[in-house]
């Protein structure tokens, strides 16, 4: 049952929209921007090797570089803490990063397989653009 709902998040995550974006997407960038990426209760921290990413008080990493199709797209699979704050909770989980870039907007979602509750966990999406802060309110991002 589990497999068939994760199946089914990861067909909508690929199916995530466009962003309302002036920038359409630039045709020649074929990874994921390096820097840090922000928005409202998110955020992403791109480096040359990995890439941290926050949604609220959870956390996770998933490796780089992360390649973008043709239109923008991406997924990618990784792990994720779901009880990160105030106190870090593990193990971490199986997740896929999902989303699309459009400028320097990017709009994500992250499918967790919690193998705890036996579940399927989305979060998002959420919209972060690249060069601004993350805004997480009382939890802390972390820093690569």
């Amino acid at each position: 049952m589990l497999t068939r709902a994760l199946a089914v998040a990861y067909a909508a995550l690929l199916a995530l929209p466009a962003c309302d974006s002036d920038s359409p997407f630039d045709s020649a960038l074929t990874e994921l921007t390096v820097g840090t990426w922000g928005g409202e209760n998110a955020g992403v921290i791109v480096s040359a090797t990995a890439v941290h990413v926050h949604v609220g008080c959870t956390n996770g990493d998933f490796p780089a570089p992360i390649a973008l199709d043709d239109d923008g797209r991406f997924s990618v699979a990784g792990d994720y803490l779901l009880r990160a704050y105030p106190v870090a909770v593990g193990p971490t989980m199986p997740a896929r990063f999902a989303g699309v870039v459009r400028g320097r907007e990017l709009v994500m979602t992250v499918a967790v397989n919690d193998t705890i509750e036996g579940e399927l966990v989305v979060l998002g999406p959420v919209s972060v653009r690249l060069g601004h802060d993350p805004e997480l309110g009382p939890c802390p991002i972390c820093v690569l």
